[in-house]
């Protein structure tokens, strides 16, 4: 049996609108009334994001002062995961067709996320995901778990899936992040970075996973071709 566990947020779900929306609005908390400051656009911030500039060094580029910047990355932190900005949220270019052929060639897809259950329920719902992922293949953080670090927690959270689910004779990963390949790297699993989330190639280049690709579309077709030509070596 062939599996794929994908990440949530990069493959299949474009999170930089929300990401950007939060920036707005904590460095308008974070400004005094009459500063001027410097407001990035989305693609200069997200760029920032992309190459792992730490989230203070961003608030001293967009113009506050250094104990500003830590009051922005504080609030930052505590916002970005709340709703109402998971509404922004949106759908990653054919990432649920790419769902649709993976289910339809009746490989056994899980999905595995830093969400927690509800907001993996929530977007779900926002975008009718849920048909493609039943609950047992559904690998989140609980409601009321205490995150540490997600490259701690995610591997931590593969090596429950892996003992829970029937065994698989190839198993992959796809995600966008180190988290994604630390997980995959420590139990033994290929792993395939999308170059659409939140890292750029030149930050997952530096974490060495075995195929870096554009979206989850080609990670499908790269997991595809990998087994075809497993079995006609083996021929």
């Amino acid at each position: 049996m062939l599996r794929i566990f994908t990440d949530f947020d990069g493959p299949i779900v474009d999170v930089s609108e929300r990401y950007y929306r939060v920036y707005e609005l904590c460095l308008e908390k974070t400004k005094h009334p009459q500063q001027q400051v410097r407001l990035l656009s989305k693609q200069e911030f997200w760029q920032m994001k992309r190459e792992r500039v730490p989230e203070k060094q961003i608030g001293i580029i967009s113009g506050l002062s250094e104990e500003q910047s830590i009051e922005f990355a504080s609030l930052r932190k505590k916002t970005v995961h709340t709703q109402p900005y998971f509404g922004y949220d949106t759908l990653m270019p054919g990432a649920v067709e790419a769902l649709k052929r993976v289910k339809q060639l009746d490989i056994d897809l899980a999905v595995m996320t830093m969400r927690r259950v509800r907001e993996l329920d929530f977007a779900f719902e926002q975008h009718n995901l849920g048909r493609f992922f039943p609950e047992n293949r559904c690998y989140c953080l609980s409601n009321d778990y205490v995150k540490t670090r997600d490259v701690d927690d995610k591997p931590l959270l593969m090596q429950r899936a892996l003992s829970e689910l029937p065994s698989s004779t190839d198993t992959w990963m796809i995600g966008d992040t180190e988290a994604d390949i630390a997980a995959a790297k420590k139990h033994g699993i290929k792993v395939i970075a999308v170059e659409c989330g939140i890292r750029s190639r030149n930050q997952l280049e530096n974490f060495k996973p075995d195929f870096i690709v554009k979206d989850l579309s080609v990670a499908i077709d790269t997991v595809l071709r990998s087994v075809e030509l497993k079995v006609l070596t083996a021929i």
